[in-house]
């Protein structure tokens, strides 16, 4: 069953975000991510909820998203992302 990351991004650092969106983007290859969504125009709908970027993943499961988060290049982008920005994100198995 397909697996999804979805991450709710807020920027403060552009700069230190680029290169977050490097080491990122190096373990995305690495695990076989598909990018569904990395940014891109956004139009609230319904509630309060506005964020400033959306990045939604796709994985071959949860396992393998969970490797993708767990793994080496997406530690060191995560170590690389401090003080850039603030990231919510949850792995959610699709149907």
């Amino acid at each position: 069953m397909s697996a999804y990351i979805i991450a709710d991004v807020t920027v403060t650092n552009e700069d230190q975000m680029k290169l977050y969106r490097e080491w990122s983007t190096r373990a995305m290859q690495e695990h076989s991510a598909e990018v569904l969504v990395r940014g891109g125009r956004m139009e609230p709908l319904e509630g309060d909820w506005n964020p400033q970027r959306i990045v939604v993943l796709k994985f071959d499961n949860l396992a393998a998203a969970r490797a993708y988060y767990d793994s080496e290049t997406y530690t060191q982008a995560r170590q690389v992302r401090e003080g850039a920005g603030s990231i919510r994100m949850v792995a959610v198995e699709g149907v």
